[in-house]
């Protein structure tokens, strides 16, 4: 089994040298000091205390490679569709790509069937490039839970999580997922399949939508702005807002909006991954995490007035720092 890991930074760093450890056939494609220090010195992992160093193949040309069994995506919505060019010699007829992706993933309304079956979303897939350049029908879902840094140049630092949710679009317990399903449990990572993968991206997205653009305005971590009495409100009215949305589109939540809440608060003093872009000048996941959600509503007859709000607050704090690609 070829796999091959695009955009091996923290999350995809951490799953390649897993992989590595376990003599696994696995690639990485990346670029800048992080490719270099690989190349040279190999991926080293810091994880439970320990630290392991693996050579790995890395590459910033995917051409170098050929085809894979399974390319696992793990960029930033936003930097997906300028990379889809370089990513079609890594497919063939036989390829499965999955998205490792946060936020609304473009190839949502793939297999959904009913009255939505098949559109498409500008807001993170503009053009239809990732549509048409990658295919839906390649696609395996996939739901991120572990956290992970990239302190320096090929040095990946595991914080918590090893979870990697699986699904097929269609809901269906298919063979491509299962044999990826155990080749990440042979290395030591969760990897379920999941029949109603839309339901497990909503719960997480449900967080993401809400705590990351309220932290990126108001710069309050995690259990300030779960508990404070000015934002909680806004981030519970966002996020049943989204449960409409969500639940128009059959969605069903296994928890209710105020254990998810209580769940942000208990992770502690953290600092989102849009406040950390912000303080970094890096650009913001705004469209995947938010964005897309305000179009779901237009689709579906939703009307979404406090995500409508906060969306067009960060979006102009993000465009004042230079960190919104728009």
């Amino acid at each position: 089994m070829k796999i091959c890991i695009y955009g091996a930074g923290a999350i995809g760093g951490y799953m390649g040298a897993k992989l590595a450890q376990a003599d696994a056939r696995v690639s990485l494609v990346a670029r800048g000091p992080h490719l270099a220090a690989m190349q040279a010195r190999g991926l080293t992992l810091v994880e439970d205390g320990r630290e392991t160093t693996v050579p790995v193949r890395a590459v910033q040309d995917p051409a170098e490679l050929g085809p894979q069994d399974y390319v696992i995506v793990t960029l930033k919505a936003h930097s997906v569709p300028a990379v889809v060019p370089a990513m079609q010699p890594l497919m063939d007829e036989n390829t499965t790509v999955v998205m490792g992706v946060n936020g609304v993933p473009w190839w949502y309304f793939h297999g959904l069937g009913g009255e939505y079956e098949g559109r498409r979303l500008a807001t993170v897939d503009p053009g239809d490039v990732q549509w048409n350049g990658i295919g839906p029908q390649r696609v395996l879902g996939c739901v991120v839970y572990p956290a992970a840094e990239v302190p320096e140049p090929g040095r990946i630092q595991h914080i918590e999580g090893n979870r990697f949710s699986l699904g097929e679009p269609d809901g269906s317990r298919s063979e491509r997922a299962k044999r990826l399903s155990e080749a990440l449990s042979a290395v030591g990572l969760k990897a379920p399949v999941r029949p109603k993968i839309r339901d497990e991206i909503w719960v997480k997205l449900w967080g993401n939508l809400s705590f990351n653009p309220i932290s990126a305005l108001t710069h309050a971590t995690l259990d300030v702005l779960c508990t404070d009495d000015d934002t909680r409100p806004i981030a519970r009215a966002m996020m049943l807002e989204a449960q409409a949305i969500a639940e128009r589109l059959g969605v069903r939540f296994p928890i209710d909006v105020d254990k998810r809440i209580e769940g942000g608060a208990a992770v502690g003093a953290h600092r989102t991954s849009m406040l950390q872009d912000l303080e970094r000048g890096r650009p913001m996941e705004i469209d995947a995490l938010v964005t897309a959600v305000q179009e779901m509503g237009r689709l579906v007859e939703v009307p979404t007035p406090t995500i409508d709000i906060v969306l067009g607050l960060v979006r102009q704090r993000a465009r004042m720092a230079g960190c919104y690609p728009g």
